[in-house]
């Protein structure tokens, strides 16, 4: 699913406003009972939990991050709110907030987390970019035959096919 880049931009403003609605409807249209609330409960805490391991390992803004939640999900902030909204629902009783949550989801949360991996992907292209700029080319290694050629020349495919989200680059 793709969305338009205003689109985007306008929706990722409001997704803490939505949040703060969020939490209006629930209280308002919420009809929890003790089975759901036991329920519910669990799930909530699960997210709030991968949320906080999540945030434990990120480092925004600056590399790329692997470790904890990282390395089996791409967006583990976004899948621990999911599932704490899950939780909530659950508790709540509600089909209509049920319909509220997913809508939120699938048109803010999932336009804001395409805005996010274009923006990595620009930054890592950007930096690509420098570092081939820096690095000089030699050219005796691209001589047909050559030794080095055979392990150069797939290095930096490999390289630029991990900074464009590993789009495969054809060599000819």
């Amino acid at each position: 699913m793709s969305f338009p880049k205003p689109y985007a931009d306008a929706v990722a403003k409001l997704r803490v406003p939505f949040g703060f609605v969020m939490i209006a409807a629930f209280l308002w249209i919420s009809d929890p009972s003790l089975g759901s609330l036991v329920l519910g409960l669990p799930v909530s805490l699960l997210g709030l939990g991968l949320r906080a391991w999540a945030a434990g390992h990120l480092e925004k803004n600056s590399t790329l991050t692997e470790s904890g939640p990282y390395a089996w999900v791409r967006n583990p902030l976004y899948l621990g709110t999911l599932t704490a909204a899950a939780g909530f629902v659950i508790a709540s009783r509600s089909w209509e907030l049920a319909l509220l949550c997913a809508a939120v989801f699938l048109l803010v949360y999932l336009p804001v987390v395409e805005l996010e991996e274009q923006a990595f992907l620009t930054a890592e292209r950007q930096l690509l970019r420098l570092d081939l700029d820096h690095v000089p080319v030699d050219r005796a290694a691209f001589h047909l035959g050559s030794q080095h050629a055979d392990a150069a020349v797939p290095r930096l495919v490999d390289q630029g096919n991990a900074a464009l989200g590993d789009e495969r680059l054809e060599i000819d």
